[in-house]
């Protein structure tokens, strides 16, 4: 046997014999090779799980940089416009256009570009008698308790003082009241001659339920809204019976029936009978204070404070209606009423309706907000009642059932949800209209429904303070930017704040 097949033997001896031993018996080098092995292992495994999360946490970072991305798109129409979907509709170059003036200081005229309505309901408002603390004067803070949800309803103890309430009272007498309701509404005929509605056409308008018969109640929101007289039941039953309406005598007025009558039918009958004042919608006078430039200091601390309490922008309060105050005497009432009715494509708010461009018959107040003073506390009577304050659904049909009128301020004021005690210098506001989610104005809160219940002793003093903002985001910023030309014009000649004729004449008129 050689030496070469020798050594070849020992080595496989060796090996084989290394391959048996166990570990710590096995030579140095060949243990360090296996603990190096699992050493790669392992290191291999911990720089792949951190590959990994660090992948997994880049992911959750950008869903979370084009969700904040998406929001900021979404928002800005807002801003900008009330419609969601007006920027994507411009070319490319105004939309660059858009986002270099967004960065620039808003003008005057464009001062409702970056601006959200602020509601109230954001700050912990879940709970009814919820109170919560305003600043609205230096130095002094005001308690502000919940009184309902549905509307969104506040009560504010103090928010005027002794001194201010009796100022505002003496400025109302000093202006002159006027009454509140005349017996013919101003422009009625016009308008029915406009409108030229066929007997057929309405009818279906009257008939709510759409069941081919006009029924007690549906004649009367008709009568209450278009000639101002708050017919009761019985009321409706006599005309029936002097105009012979009701041929067959089951209170229910069917088309052939309603065909016989003229539109003014109703109110030529109860003008022959004579209409006492506890019959109209309201019975109260009322005057207007202006609250501008100029304006008793007393008369300007109020809406200052309404600015602070509603936390809306100043333009907006300033361009709103002057300080109206009323005064109900024994006996005086005013009936369930919105503040504000809903505005459908065809109907313009009041105060916009020179901006809009349009000509409708249809117009209404657009008061976002009330807000309600109380300027002496009351003897009997003349709280404010909220019918269905809080109520799980608005039905408009069941509000007068088995001739139980919730509308009824006069006879049925002490079945309203919720009823506020006239206190002097207790405040009260709410809002008449919903958010749309988007910082605007929405849709028409039907719960903001309220009425002045009959003063049974003594005399009711009152201010109200509206906010009046439209709907629609565009015909708001045309009237802002149309009022908002002014007086650059005139401040560059005379440092006058709108046009002077105009100035001149509101102060004549509001003190």
């Amino acid at each position: 046997m050689t030496d070469d097949q020798e050594t070849s033997d020992s080595e496989d001896t060796a090996a084989s014999g290394s391959a048996t031993l166990p570990p710590h018996l096995r030579p140095q080098s060949e243990r360090l090779q296996c603990h190096k092995s699992s050493v790669c292992s392992r290191s291999y495994f911990v720089v792949v799980m951190v590959f990994f999360h660090v992948y997994i946490i880049n992911v959750i970072a950008l869903l979370f940089y084009v969700h904040y991305i998406s929001g900021q798109d979404d928002a800005s129409p807002s801003r900008d416009a009330p419609s969601s979907d007006h920027r994507h509709q411009q070319p490319q170059q105004q939309q660059q256009q858009q986002r270099t003036e967004s960065r620039r200081p808003p003008s005057k005229a464009e001062f409702l570009r970056d601006v959200s309505l602020t509601r109230i309901e954001g700050i912990r408002v879940s709970d009814v008698g919820h109170v919560q603390t305003v600043s609205l004067v230096p130095g002094k803070v005001h308690e502000m308790r919940t009184l309902s949800l549905k509307p969104l309803l506040f009560e504010i103890p103090g928010f005027l003082s002794d001194d201010e309430c009796r100022v505002v009272m003496q400025l109302a007498q000093l202006k002159g009241l006027m009454e509140s309701q005349l017996m013919v509404q101003d422009g009625q005929e016009e308008l029915d001659k406009e409108l030229n509605l066929s007997p057929e056409e309405i009818f279906n308008l009257l008939d709510i339920n759409q069941d081919g018969q006009l029924q007690l109640r549906e004649i009367l929101t008709h009568s209450r809204v278009r000639d101002g007289i708050w017919l009761t039941p019985e009321n409706l039953r006599e005309i029936y019976a002097g105009l012979k309406a009701d041929k067959d005598g089951n209170g229910l007025l069917s088309l052939e029936e309603f065909r016989l009558l003229s539109n003014d039918a109703f109110q030529r009958f109860l003008l022959q009978r004579g209409v006492k004042r506890s019959q109209l919608v309201r019975n109260s006078r009322h005057t207007w204070l202006y609250q501008g430039r100029g304006a008793h200091q007393v008369l300007q601390d109020i809406k200052t404070r309404v600015t602070r309490l509603t936390r809306l922008p100043s333009t907006l309060v300033d361009l709103s209606e002057p300080l109206q105050v009323v005064r109900y005497e024994e006996g005086g009432h005013y009936h369930a009423h919105h503040d504000s009715g809903p505005v459908y494509p065809e109907t313009a708010c009041t105060h916009t309706r020179l901006a809009a461009n349009t000509s409708t018959p249809f117009e209404t107040s657009c008061r976002y907000i009330t807000v309600l003073f109380y300027l002496n506390s009351v003897e009997g009577g003349g709280e404010t009642a909220f019918p269905v304050a809080d109520n799980r659904t608005y039905d408009e049909v069941s509000l007068i059932q088995n001739d139980v009128d919730l509308l009824d301020t006069r006879r049925n004021c002490d079945k309203s949800n919720l009823r506020v005690k006239p206190t002097k210098g207790t405040a009260v506001f709410w809002y008449n209209y919903l958010s749309d989610g988007r910082g605007w104005v929405g849709e028409q809160d039907e719960y903001a429904l309220h009425g002045g219940c009959v003063v049974t002793h003594g005399t009711k003093w009152v201010a109200n303070k509206w906010i009046n903002i439209d709907p629609d985001y565009q015909r708001q910023a045309r009237y802002q930017r149309l009022v908002s030309r002014q007086p650059e014009e005139e401040e560059d000649d005379e440092g006058l704040a709108l046009n002077s004729d105009l100035q001149s004449s509101d102060i004549h008129q509001d003190l």
